[in-house]
């Protein structure tokens, strides 16, 4: 294993702004040459200054709405009327009103969205059906945050989805899309905010965020959250700390500086899952369904958890060379752990039931009995990332241009451990049985006595280059195109000993070269300041390393290919106050690599494909009224190419609902009383390798009211999700489900100041 000083690389910073500047210096020259001889002249930094100071003190604008106007995802700030592809925003103001604590909890409440409980634990998310890793398409302020673990939203500003292909953006990855967590900045105001959440199953949180003006150009924002419970409405308890803090400086200024400390520590309890159930013996494979349990129902052992940490330290600098062209440098050093203890919950066999036969709904009952395996995930991963991102606005032959171009760096390190067996020189453990009637049984096993050993090494490095030039060509009409070029490589080692002795360890090691060209084409129609329309196509590419694991059987695979043709718009009301987006789509991933540990099952399936409408809707339709929707509709979706054992040629692929949407909506009912409520809805879907049933469909509804006691000073907020404590299967795998959280209900108090 290299030790932590060896991950750091600082001469590549050098190399990497260098290089991004060079596409500001170059744009300059080019606005220079565009420009008329006596606007040539002027200092272009010093008449932007006022400008930029503008902008800084804007900044709040959309935290106390739903609608968005603006967006981060794609490397730097652009209205979302000037990106060809569909985004949808969730703001701070959306998820404060709904109640969304965690990053899932917020993707659960967009269109498209489904997830996979996979092998691991860890969450595959889907979109538009394609997966959409925890791992490799999450984003934090544009860079990539590769670990999984349950990210939280206590620093959370908006939530931004990008729907379709995205790698031309942001590299391996992004089939399906990528989310990107926009966290909180420090402002030029002194503002501080307190909220205290009371919720069921002795459910406390508590989130603070203060910010802090420091002087003319400068301020500190620190946020921290202590969230406790006894239980999820899964059955599983939360026990997590996290704070944050941001010292920015140089704000509205030529170069402008900011320094991040982030820190989340998950104590978290485990709900693998639930078995499969079908009605009788002889019923259809497609009869397949849920248990009748209440959500709550627990039946894994106390022992259980699901522990991670991630500490990360960001430094940027934000150099501007006039009110549209700034160069922006980051550098991110990440650490992130995750001991994940979890047992696979699954009826026991025939022999070990009450009358002897299979469980089934005729059979099952307070005395059926249930089995727990062991299913540990424990790993370690740190990384350093450098990035640098210039954006910039100038004429050039006749024609307006708006660039974006950058280069980023990363270097990723993974190891895996594993549990020795006594033979080993550990110890074997033993988790007892338990039955249906007997929920929360307490059953508890010394974890920590489980002796660890390092089973897998991973390491990765990987550089990029893009550019891409949105150019007005025609009044009213504009054109993008986009080029990125990714060179990777992973090395990843497998250790492995004897089933019956603790040594000698044998090493083997692999290796993946990647070397990909990404695209992006955009055209679009702007009549006016209301209205978008566009027509675009990006690709995206897959490798094998995405779930940093490699062996003789994949090394040498190809990186799946895939691309996103859409056709959409985006229309605002008359008044503004309004935002509509509307698409069709058509995703195909070419050459599709299933992987799966449990059968070992690594191929190229071939193809699939889907196609369909979406639609978002936010803002203020009336005076008093705030809307937020989201749909999405898939009519078509197929497996044009499949292998056995995986999904089948001709079949629907797994986790792609036809239908899947939310509605949400608040009413100010007096001054001091608002009202609001909401649904949230997906229709039937088949887990992963389409076993031959579909989960049922479900809808959930909500609840809010706020009572502001001292406007804009003290207000209280009650919401009540999943009202009528619908049974749903949120997270789904062939062997198992993750039911959908129970009735949960919450009192918050707001105190600012």
């Amino acid at each position: 294993m290299s030790s932590k000083k060896d991950r750091m690389a600082p001469g590549l910073l050098l190399p990497l702004g260098a290089l991004a500047a060079g596409f500001g210096l170059a744009s300059s020259a080019a606005l220079a040459q565009a420009q008329p001889a006596e606007e040539a002249k002027k200092p272009v930094v010093e008449n932007a200054l006022p400008v930029v100071r503008a902008k800084a003190s804007a900044e709040r604008a959309g935290k106390d709405d739903y609608q968005a106007i603006e967006t981060r995802i794609g490397k730097g700030r652009q209205e979302l009327r000037d990106v060809p592809q569909s985004i949808t925003v969730v703001t701070e103001r959306l998820i404060d009103d709904r109640n969304l604590d965690t990053m899932k909890e917020v993707l659960k409440n967009t269109a498209g969205i489904t997830f996979m409980a996979a092998e691991g634990g860890e969450e595959d998310i889907r979109l538009r059906g394609f997966s959409l890793q925890a791992t490799g398409d999450i984003f934090m302020d544009g860079m990539r945050d590769p670990a999984f673990y349950e990210r939280d939203t206590f620093f959370v500003d908006r939530v931004e989805l990008m729907r379709g292909s995205a790698s031309m953006l942001f590299g391996r990855g992004s089939t399906g899309g990528a989310v990107n967590m926009v966290t909180k900045v420090p402002r030029l105001i002194n503002e501080n905010q307190i909220d205290v959440e009371l919720s069921s199953h002795s459910g406390l949180r508590t989130v603070g965020d203060f910010n802090v003006k420091m002087g003319d150009s400068a301020a500190l924002r620190v946020g921290a959250m202590l969230t406790r419970a006894d239980n999820d409405g899964t059955g599983a308890s939360q026990d997590k700390a996290g704070i944050a803090g941001t010292y920015r400086f140089g704000i509205g200024e030529v170069d402008e500086f900011s320094v991040g400390l982030y820190h989340l520590e998950n104590h978290n309890g485990m709900n693998y899952g639930m078995p499969w159930v079908r009605p009788t013996a002889t019923s259809p494979v497609g009869d397949t369904t849920l248990l009748p349990l209440d959500p709550t129902a627990y039946y894994g052992m106390a022992s259980d958890r699901n522990d991670g940490h991630v500490s990360q330290l960001t430094a940027t600098h934000t150099h501007r060379f006039s009110a549209t062209d700034e160069l922006q440098t980051r550098v991110r050093v990440a650490d992130y752990g995750r001991d994940q203890r979890a047992g696979t919950v699954r009826f026991g066999g025939a022999t070990t039931q009450p009358d002897r036969t299979a469980v089934t709904l005729a059979t099952f009952g307070p005395n059926t009995v249930i089995t727990r395996g062991t299913q540990n995930k424990i790993q370690d991963m740190q990384t350093l990332s450098v990035q640098s991102d210039y954006t910039g606005k100038f004429k050039a032959w006749g024609l307006r241009h708006a660039v974006q171009a950058g280069a980023d760096f990363s270097q990723e390190e993974k190891q895996v451990f594993a549990a020795r067996s006594a033979a080993q020189g550990g110890v074997n453990l033993t988790k007892p049985n338990t039955s249906i009637g007997r929920p929360n049984d307490g059953a508890w096993i010394d974890e920590n006595s489980r002796v660890l050993r390092t089973a897998s090494e991973y390491t990765s490095r990987g550089f990029g280059l893009y550019a891409q030039d949105l150019i007005e060509f025609a009044p009213q009409w504009k054109l993008l195109l986009g080029l990125r070029y990714d060179k990777l490589k992973g090395d990843y080692d497998t250790l492995t000993i004897p089933g019956t002795a603790a040594g000698p360890e044998t090493k083997t090691s692999y290796r993946m070269k990647v070397s990909e060209i990404s695209k992006r084409l955009g055209l679009m129609f702007q009549p006016n300041e209301r209205m978008s329309f566009h027509a675009s196509a990006a690709t995206s590419f897959n490798t094998s390393g995405d779930a940093y694991s490699l062996g003789a059987d994949n090394q040498n695979i190809p990186p799946e290919q895939s691309i996103n043709m859409e056709l959409g718009a985006k229309i605002d009301s008359n008044d503004g106050k309004l935002s509509t987006r509307f698409a069709l789509f058509r995703s195909t991933k070419l050459h599709e690599r299933n992987t799966d540990p449990l059968v070992n099952l690594i191929t190229l399936s071939g193809k699939r494909h889907v196609a369909g409408f979406e639609m978002d809707v936010m803002g203020r339709p009336a005076p008093g009224w705030e809307l937020y929707a989201s749909y999405t509709f898939i009519p078509v979706a197929n497996i044009d190419i499949g292998v056995a054992g995986s999904e089948g040629q001709g079949t629907r692929p797994s986790l792609t609902p036809r239908h899947s949407g939310t509605a949400w909506a608040t009413y100010q009912l007096t001054p001091k009383l608002r009202v609001g409520g909401g649904l949230n809805a997906r229709s039937g879907q088949s887990p992963n390798r389409n076993p031959g049933w579909y989960a049922p469909k479900f809808i959930t509804a909500d609840l809010m009211a706020e009572y502001a006691v001292i406007a804009e000073r003290l207000t209280f907020r009650a919401n009540l999700s999943n009202v009528a404590n619908k049974l749903y299967a949120d997270s789904l795998y062939s062997g198992h489900y993750i039911p959908g959280a129970g009735r949960i209900f919450a009192l918050t108090g707001t105190y600012k100041f």
